[in-house]
């Protein structure tokens, strides 16, 4: 009986091992996923521009935060380009969002340092001349994960 528990016992670390190595004992969070995860699909987005006009981002004075009312700026100023963009902290799933201009139309930016980064990302390469789907590419690589949101805690003049 003792020889069979330990032999139990054994098999059982092997398998945990094994399952380890082969990462199918935790999932990462979605801050520590890879720059591109192949197995995890791209949220929600719009691949081209609404065909009705916008509603509004939230206004940026009602938030207390710097970097929130930098970020919702920001985000009032390439709504239509946030419109075309995935959330990368998946609120399509969680929150029923169609991508990222709905985290700014509502509170939910506010809360959420992904939906910030990424706002601020797209507002940044749209200045630099980049388009809507170049700036999708680049959200999809995990180029929005550079951005430092304490560099906003400012307020920030935009044109």
């Amino acid at each position: 009986m003792r020889a069979n528990l330990k032999a139990l016992t054994a098999t059982g670390i092997i398998m945990l091992a094994a399952a380890a190595s082969l990462g199918l004992l935790s999932t990462p969070s979605r801050a520590q996923l890879p720059k591109s995860d192949p197995a995890q699909a791209v949220p929600a987005y719009h691949a081209a521009p609404s065909k009705e006009p916008l509603g509004t981002t939230l206004d940026p004075s009602q938030f207390k935060d710097s970097v929130v009312q930098n970020s919702y700026a920001m985000a009032a100023k390439v709504k239509n380009v946030l419109y075309q963009q995935p959330c990368y902290c998946f609120c399509d799933k969680n929150n029923g969002h169609q991508s990222l201009f709905d985290c700014f139309a509502s509170t939910h930016a506010s809360e959420c340092n992904t939906c910030m980064a990424e706002g601020i990302f797209a507002y940044e390469q749209t200045q630099k001349g980049k388009s809507p789907a170049k700036i999708r590419a680049a959200i999809i690589q995990g180029d929005w994960r550079k951005v430092d949101l304490t560099a906003y805690k400012d307020p920030v003049k935009l044109p």
